[in-house]
């Protein structure tokens, strides 16, 4: 075993012992460590009966990480089409590149990436990344670089304690853990009354009086992918549906106020009926025609999942529910208003807003045909629509129930289980795709469902905010799966990861402007008095 081998097994083991020991203090135990190298301080906060807040600053004093130059490969977007460039290749072209390095004048390393351990992936070595130099300071690491990218290579500075094969020296990580059993509030996902708004998540926390709140799905954050604050994912707020599934994707199930919770991957779809014609709507409240994350039938250029990827579309029908609360979208098409009985009072060119008690469809291509000619004013419009997990089992939603969902899922039966392909992730056959996003360690915010029906929320800081380099997925999963949960998803995270407690941010964001705005949140709200 050669000295990375090494390092990399020491991480496993100080990840694991470290986020067992907060297992440990999730069940009221001591705190402790089982690796003289870690040190792992500890703060509790107990916010109500059955709430309890842990912090703590997980150190590994055997990490050296350091700043590095990184050699990427040129490639094309198996999706996009796009130049790419990716920082892991093959082995002819990492001992072609390593060759034409040297013989410039630097001294390359060829460092073996291994796929992590998901359960849809492949097993094994992944490819290689051609590296050169070790470098204690950010700025040094840029003045190599630059000598490299004069000699006509494409480079990136990268900080070793993000690698996957090397230990972290500092993660920071907060849970809160929240028991049906004893708790008297409730928990739900909320858009604060309006799908088509961004704020952050201390924010909705304090003006909701929150005990515990942590952003949640992933949502639209420029206006080229559609209305920002809207989700590109499932979500339900009060039982109602506020956007579709981008394909078979994780999800939080938040039923009867948090008394209720469960993890399933689940679809939607829904069918508007004029008379005796229907058709299929494909999105709610979002932008006809784009398809932010993909995943749904006509979507181009795939119907399947693709991270932070905005598929298109020319035929396109799409709900706008009571809860969009910005000005319509414009353009060609054509549009019909509901009224609170599902009767078409107006119709013509999309525009305005969304009637209070009353809905919206818009149309493109043969949708807005199909508006025109089978929902004219007076006619009923009836809108169904139906949410399914992986069986085929009907999820029904009542006014207590909400859903956020994200990706991927992480434990799934009390097994760590990371289907990081089928959710659209990562691309085993184009390494440029999702390397960064899921391989290497950023913050993220994760939820669960341990075997007792408690929730678990838990953030970790990333980006060396505070010092913390956060988690790749597979060691997102090991830390939930070490806390207890049966069943976990990842949720948005990077500069999204947030959580407040009592209104006041608990973490370090590591946006440099601070808190970001966010589209959704899971908010633990006190039981009511009086």
């Amino acid at each position: 075993m050669d000295h990375r081998d090494s390092r990399s097994s020491v991480r496993v083991r100080a990840v694991l012992s470290a986020a067992a020991a907060l297992a440990v203090v999730t069940s009221g135990g001591v705190p402790g460590t089982a690796q003289a190298a870690d040190t792992v301080t500890w703060t509790t906060q107990t916010v109500a009966p059955g709430v309890r807040v842990r912090s703590a600053g997980i150190e590994n004093g055997a990490a050296e990480p350091v700043w590095t130059v990184t050699v990427q490969r040129a490639g094309t977007g198996r999706l996009s089409g796009a130049a790419t460039w990716a920082a892991v290749g093959p082995r002819s072209w990492a001992d072609a590149t390593a060759g034409q390095l040297s013989a410039d004048g630097f001294a390359p390393r060829v460092e073996t990436v291994r796929w992590p351990d998901y359960a849809d992936t492949p097993h094994g070595v992944m490819g290689l990344r051609v590296r050169i130099g070790s470098y204690t300071t950010q700025a040094a690491a840029q003045s190599a670089a630059q000598a490299v990218t004069a000699a006509g290579f494409h480079t990136a500075v990268d900080w070793t304690g993000y690698d996957a094969d090397q230990p972290a020296d500092r993660e920071n990580v907060h849970v809160a853990v929240i028991d049906p059993r004893t708790f008297t509030g409730t928990v739900e996902g909320t858009h604060d009354g309006n799908v088509a708004q961004r704020a952050t998540t201390s924010s909705v926390a304090a003006k909701l009086g929150s005990l515990v709140g942590v952003n949640a799905g992933f949502f639209v954050t420029s206006d080229a992918d559609g209305v920002q604050g809207t989700q590109s994912g499932l979500s339900a707020d009060h039982g109602e549906l506020e956007s579709m599934a981008a394909g078979s994707r994780a999800a939080l199930i938040i039923g009867d106020g948090g008394r209720q919770v469960r993890v399933a991957d689940l679809t939607t779809s829904v069918t508007v009926r004029a008379g005796a014609d229907s058709y299929q709507a494909e999105g709610i409240n979002r932008v006809p025609g784009l398809v932010r994350d993909c995943g749904r039938p006509g979507a181009s250029p795939s119907e399947l999942p693709w991270q932070d990827v905005t598929c298109h579309a020319t035929d396109d029908l799409v709900l706008f529910t009571g809860e969009f609360g910005a000005p319509l979208p414009t353009g060609p098409g054509t549009q019909v208003v509901l009224d609170a009985d599902g009767r078409v009072v107006s119709a013509g060119a999309r525009g305005g807003t969304v009637p209070a008690h009353g809905a919206v469809l818009q149309g493109i291509g043969a949708a807005a045909d199909w508006l025109t000619h089978h929902a004219p004013v007076g006619r009923p419009a009836a809108v169904r629509e139906v949410v399914r997990d992986t069986a085929g089992k009907r999820v029904r939603l009542d006014r207590d129930d909400s859903i956020v969902s994200a990706a991927p899922t992480l434990v799934r039966h009390g097994r760590i289980s990371v289907d990081a392909a089928a959710e659209g992730v990562v691309d085993p056959q184009d390494l440029s795709f999702g390397y960064a996003w899921a391989n290497v360690r950023q913050p993220r915010t994760m939820a669960g469902v341990d075997a007792e029906g408690r929730l678990i929320l838990a953030t970790v800081d990333g980006r060396r905010t505070g010092g913390s380099e956060g988690f790749t997925l597979q060691e997102a999963a090991a830390f939930m799966r070490s806390l207890g949960a049966v069943d976990a998803l990842n949720l948005d995270g990077g500069g999204s990861t947030a959580m407040a407690v009592h209104g006041v941010l608990l973490n370090n964001p590591s946006d440099a402007t601070g808190e970001r705005a966010v589209g959704g949140t899971i908010q633990v709200l006190p039981g009511r008095t009086g």
